[in-house]
């Protein structure tokens, strides 16, 4: 993977060169076959893939991502990076703009890119986008949608999270800590499941590479944490093989 950084219009845009770039910087998508689309801030606008008929789901959570048809065979998942809290009062959309590589787009598609690099389970970045307005900026990211992948959290409500899968999960979780992720949101919604039973982790925001220490416990808290708002009643029985998994991991 070499991720690149071009500049169009007012938006600074990192993408991966190996699948994305060719000689005139454009994006064909087969879905509409000998239309080219240019590699502009505009594929990171809602409106672009709806007013193409693209979209072809929507993710739950804060900032309402997009699951688009990109090619024939694949699908991206377009997320605007949107803020949470009282903050958001103020401003949903907007940070300070402390340079480029700086932002939250940025550092999380470098960040996924090394991840994915080293073989560890998450969706390949394609790339994001970072528009400035002055002292502020908007983003918004676009990664490979896992085909068939269900949040672990869904798996938790409807039953169907067994000891072998948060086994898996568990040992999943204990290579991403062993390559040095902090995850700083790890819940049952950025743990997916595909279809094969494979455990993902998903929304790098804000996460970083650290030397090991006790992140690592407040990881596996926080996760727990989330566990009982989606099966309370079990945490203890569902917590107990994800820990086994986590411990036994090599």
């Amino acid at each position: 993977m070499r991720l690149a950084a071009l500049q169009q219009k007012n938006g600074l845009i990192l993408h991966d060169a190996d699948s994305l770039s060719d000689a005139s910087a454009s994006h064909q998508l087969s879905a509409s076959p000998g239309i080219a689309h240019a590699f502009t801030p505009a594929l990171f606008e809602a409106a672009y893939w709806r007013t193409r008929g693209l979209v072809v789901g929507e993710a739950p959570g804060r900032g309402s991502s997009l699951f688009v048809q990109a090619r024939d065979d694949e699908q991206w998942v377009l997320r605007p990076y949107q803020r949470g809290g009282l903050i958001a009062k103020l401003s949903q959309q907007r940070y300070v703009w402390l340079g480029v590589e700086r932002t939250r787009a940025f550092r999380e598609v470098r960040l996924t890119a090394a991840l994915y690099e080293q073989g560890l389970p998450v969706p390949r970045p394609v790339a994001c986008c970072v528009t400035r307005f002055g002292l502020t900026y908007e983003a918004a990211l676009l990664t490979v949608r896992i085909p068939g992948a269900r949040a672990l959290a869904t798996l938790l409500s409807a039953g169907e999270a067994d000891d072998t899968l948060l086994t898996r999960v568990g040992a999943m979780i204990k290579r991403f800590h062993q390559a040095g992720l902090d995850h700083v949101d790890l819940n049952a919604r950025n743990i997916l499941v595909d279809e094969a039973g494979k455990s993902w982790l998903i929304d790098l925001d804000r996460c970083r590479l650290r030397p090991p220490g006790k992140w690592q416990a407040s990881n596996l808290q926080r996760l727990e944490r989330s566990v009982v708002k989606f099966a309370p009643s079990q945490v203890e029985s569902l917590m107990a093989p994800l820990y086994a998994g986590y411990a036994d991991a090599v």
